[in-house]
């Protein structure tokens, strides 16, 4: 019995019988007299909160597990944050005393997650090769800095990284050896490749992989942002700024009992009129963002909901309805 099924033994014998000795408790639970008095001076350092007597119960300890491995592997291993981070996170949290939560131990777990996900991750390549469940892909390519430089290839369809590898440079030839490798391990090929302008990831599915080309739509997406978004950011912010300093000057009429009552309702209109203005630039502004986030889901070449495939013809409809409405928005910007 381990460490912390002995603990979760000693934790129910005491809450379904109560406060009793530690030779009862433990001809309750079977441990040795020396082990349960160990146990019990452990739980009451580790009860310093009110909810530590949760994580003393098998429910609890579980969730501990899987909110530590979550963590880790969302925050961790996905999003680079680093493990002193997450350690004071977990201390935040209070569970130093029921997890491992210093950087290092943090480290070790990192490591052996990364290890056990890529064992599991061969063993489902090899179980879906030898079922023949292997299909084209539409795949996704582009490099990523992290620490160092990563080569990174998607299936567009199913979102699986079929490739993910450090690299020392991002040229064809670098781009072509790891991506056939693991295309030649899968016995598939590319339908098309979804990508930057980059040259060598264009020669990469031209020559290389002998498919189309589909561009990324982040640079035309960036484009358009960086040319209006700034633009009517700057009218949101002056709109704030008047409306701001409209409150200050009729709070400062009001506190003045000598003043007009005219000016007071000058005031009171400038404050109304900036209220307008304020509401107004920030339709502006969420419709922005909502024509741009259609945008990006319009040219995509699936659909985000169910995965099915996009008609070039349903792509003209949506991009000419768009279109309309991004008119009637910059005619708004105008005014």
């Amino acid at each position: 019995m381990g460490l912390w099924a002995k603990s979760v033994v000693s934790f129910n014998a005491i809450r379904e019988h109560g406060t009793q000795s530690i030779r009862s408790l433990a001809d309750r639970t079977g441990l040795s007299t020396s082990s349960v008095h160990r146990h019990l001076q452990a739980m009451a350092r580790r009860d310093r909160y009110l909810e530590s007597s949760l994580w003393e119960t098998q429910a609890g300890r579980t969730w501990l597990i899987r909110l530590v491995v979550a963590t880790l592997c969302v925050f961790g291993l996905k999003r680079g944050v680093g493990a002193e981070t997450i350690s004071e996170f977990f201390g935040r949290l209070g569970l130093e005393g029921h997890v491992g939560c210093s950087p290092s131990v943090l480290r070790n777990v990192m490591h052996m997650l990364e290890r056990i996900l890529l064992g599991t991750a061969e063993v489902w390549e090899k179980a879906g090769i030898a079922h023949g469940e292997i299909r084209p892909v539409i795949g996704a390519v582009d490099e990523t800095f992290l620490q160092r430089m990563m080569l990174v290839f998607m299936d567009w369809v199913t979102g699986y990284v079929l490739m993910e590898e450090v690299a020392a440079d991002r040229r064809f030839d670098t781009w072509y050896a790891r991506a056939n490798d693991r295309l030649t391990t899968f016995g598939t090929v590319v339908l098309y490749l979804v990508s930057d302008r980059a040259k060598a990831l264009v020669k990469l599915a031209h020559t290389g992989l002998g498919c189309l080309r589909i561009p990324d739509v982040f640079h035309l997406s960036h484009d358009l942002a960086t040319g209006y978004a700034l633009a009517i950011f700057g009218r949101l912010r002056q709109a704030k700024q008047a409306l701001e300093h409209a409150k200050q000057r009729l709070e400062t009429l009001q506190q003045n009992t000598q003043t007009e009552r005219s000016h007071v309702e000058q005031a009171q209109a400038l404050v109304a009129d900036s209220e307008t203005s304020v509401h107004h630039w920030q339709g502006v502004h969420h419709a922005w963002k909502h024509h741009l986030s259609n945008l990006s889901r319009i040219l995509h070449p699936w659909r985000l909901a169910g995965s099915s495939r996009q008609t070039s013809q349903e792509v003209e409809e949506q991009l000419r309805a768009e279109t309309r409405a991004s008119e009637r928005l910059l005619k708004t910007r105008g005014q």
